[in-house]
């Protein structure tokens, strides 16, 4: 044998080891997935050539924490093969010699395995190394998507991942950020983190989630994969069934491997490739397994959702409230089949933790249109030094200063930056504010180079002022100045919400924004209130009640507003109340939507639901009133049956509202 086969064979094994004891087990990647996946796949072409190597083990496995008490699996939890092209795909096709296949989405999250008695949970166990897995039962119990009880009551084994949502993942790291707590690199090590948890109370309060997708024992009642997924949806348990399809030929799964990977970023948890699979369970049982991996399914991978590129310069972003976000300006790398060429650093605290420098071989990761970001930097470039965040405003000049107990460095001249002016005049006129049509970013810079908007109201003045300069510019003719003067004059006559939200109060969103405005009804009454009568309201805590106060009080904020309440007609905060008076009718009712509607858009109901009093949540839960359920609705519905939360439909729903 060559020496230097043997050799690069060796180091490949003792790369893949420590990546995947960094991964599975500490929760921490330090590689990016082509990486790992080339690595893993030249060491199986090596192992093909010379087989007196594979003995080595390449199978995909963590370590057993000692954190946590361990049970071997009744049958081993193999690895699946990963696969990368047509070809490779079209060659086990041929092995298997059937005809009938079921593909499903891959979850990028963490296997377990729960086992029923008498149709109650008993256990539940990690992958672990595949052979052995860590007991979580109290955790999996905190999860809504698994069932504490079943109705079939032969003991029975089922497996699947646990995984995190794209929002909760988001929502995770921004309270992380804002607490200096851990940062998590991905939703898969978000949900691997939380799963494994000591105190089953922290797992709680992740929001995990989890689908099934296979058995590992008792007696079977299906006969084929499509057919165990309806069996367990009876279950009360949740598949990828949506998003999957039985096929008959390579055309086919191709067509809907395809067809997910193009819809990939709307899906609103990480799939890494889909799963292909005998669909005949007898001929999967005659198939077999290898030692790693059956020999009945692939997984047949996506392209990498990150990449290794180089950060050619360090940027800096100022935002509407001031702040400093630093930015990677990237040599461009196509991720997932999109060119990335910048990718947020997070903040100085990012930078200096993980020692990002100009010149670094960085791994980048986006998860479907979120911002990409940059996670580890893997090579400093010869001679780099630390990055040295700047100490004045890259923009204006101004001083820059961090907030005690704040990660966040801040422009302190507010009313002279014009990076926060036009950040706060795009907040503006967003969707969720004035959503004036017609003036957009492009727009508003161009106003504010020429100093036409130093303010928000004077948006209402601009072409009374200056219409024949702007009929001037490029793009601006007399057709469309008349279309953006009847666009603001549209909107003289506003909802109070819409203004609470526009004017930009640090920490105050678009559903505090509705219900300051359902409580106090008109602006001088909310202007008024004291940190004391705000935080006796339900969601308003001391931070974001001395944030309103702080802003109500200041001299600039008090002018600026004053001069934008003189052009206004505002219609009340509450917009649905009974006749002669009293509380609106879903005053507290926690109401969640789902489904597509005929008659209402989703924010249309939203903003008609909350002026009703109702609170609009994105989940169901047991403390769930109301699920207004329309057409095509998923999970949701489900959950609400299970939990006997109220289900309206839309007639029930227009019913009500009459």
């Amino acid at each position: 044998m060559d020496l230097f086969i043997k050799h690069e064979h060796s180091e490949l094994i003792a790369k893949l080891r420590k990546w995947e004891h960094a991964y599975h087990t500490m929760d921490a990647p330090i590689v990016d997935d082509a990486t790992y996946d080339a690595a893993r796949t030249r060491a199986r072409e090596i192992e093909a050539q010379y087989p007196e190597l594979s003995g080595a083990d390449t199978a995909v496995g963590a370590k057993i924490s000692s954190s946590f008490k361990t049970q071997k699996h009744s049958t081993p939890m193999l690895s699946i093969r990963d696969i990368f092209t047509k070809e490779e795909l079209s060659d086990w096709i041929k092995r298997c010699g059937v005809d009938d296949f079921w593909i499903e989405p891959k979850v990028d999250g963490l296997a377990f395995v729960v086992r029923y008695e008498d149709g109650k949970l008993v256990q539940a166990l990690t992958r672990g190394d595949g052979t052995t897995g860590e007991d979580i039962t109290e955790n999996i119990k905190t999860i809504l998507d698994i069932p504490h009880t079943i109705s079939h009551k032969d003991n029975i084994e089922i497996r699947g991942e646990v995984y995190m949502s794209h929002e909760q993942f988001f929502a995770l790291n921004a309270a992380a950020e804002k607490s200096g707590g851990k940062i998590f690199a991905n939703p898969r090590n978000a949900a691997a983190g939380s799963l494994r948890q000591l105190d089953a109370k922290i797992t709680a309060s992740r929001g995990l989630r989890a689908f099934v997708y296979t058995w590992g024992g008792g007696d079977r009642m299906w006969e084929t994969q499509s057919e165990f997924f309806d069996f367990a949806e009876k279950l009360g348990f949740k598949t990828t069934k949506h998003w999957c399809r039985r096929c008959l030929n390579i055309d086919e799964i191709q067509a809907h491997y395809d067809y997910v990977n193009d819809i990939r970023s709307d899906i609103p948890f990480d799939i890494d490739g889909m799963v292909v699979k005998v669909n005949d369970v007898r001929m999967q049982i005659a198939l077999g397994a290898t030692a790693n991996a059956p020999r009945w399914s692939v997984a047949y991978k996506f392209p990498a959702a990150r990449a290794i590129t180089h950060i050619k310069d360090i940027t800096i972003q100022v935002g509407r409230t001031g702040v400093l976000t630093p930015v990677a300006e990237l040599d461009p790398i196509n991720i997932g089949g999109v060119m990335v060429a910048r990718a947020t650093l997070h903040n100085a605290d990012e930078i200096a933790r993980k020692n990002f420098r100009i010149g670094d071989k960085v791994i980048v990761q986006r998860a479907g249109d979120v911002i990409p970001q940059v996670v580890e930097s893997i090579e400093h470039a010869p001679n780099s030094t630390p990055y040295e965040f700047p100490s004045v405003c890259p923009i204006c000049g101004g001083d820059v200063l961090q907030d005690d107990g704040k990660v966040a460095r801040r422009c302190v001249n507010a009313y002279g930056c014009s990076a926060q002016l036009l950040g706060r005049l795009e907040h503006f006129v967003s969707r969720k504010g004035f959503d004036i049509e017609g003036l957009g970013p492009r727009q508003l810079e161009l106003f504010v180079a020429n100093g036409w908007i130093k303010s928000p109201a004077d948006i209402f003045t601009l072409i009374a002022n200056y219409q024949l300069p702007i009929t001037n510019l490029d793009g601006f003719g007399a057709k469309s100045v008349a279309n953006l003067d009847a666009a603001i004059n549209s909107r003289k006559a506003i909802d109070l919400h819409r203004v609470i939200y526009a004017i930009g109060i640090p920490e105050v969103g678009d559903a505090t924004a509705k219900m300051l405005a359902r409580t106090y009804g008109t602006m001088e009454n909310l202007r008024t209130q004291s940190a004391i009568q705000l935080t006796a309201l339900d969601g308003i805590g001391e931070v974001m009640a001395n944030e309103i106060v702080k802003f109500f009080a200041d001299e600039n904020n008090k002018k600026i507003l004053d001069d934008l309440l003189s052009h206004l007609e505002i219609r009340r905060g509450v917009l649905h109340t009974p006749a002669g008076g009293g509380t609106p009718p879903l005053h507290g009712k926690k109401v969640v939507i789902t489904g597509t509607l005929k008659n209402y858009t989703r924010d249309a109901l939203r903003d008609l639901l909350e002026g009703m009093g109702a609170k609009v949540q994105s989940s169901v839960s047991a403390k769930t009133d109301i699920l207004i359920a329309g057409e095509n609705a998923g999970s949701k519905l489900a959950d609400a049956e299970r939990l006997g939360v109220m289900i309206w439909d839309e007639q029930e729903l227009e019913n009500k509202i009459k």
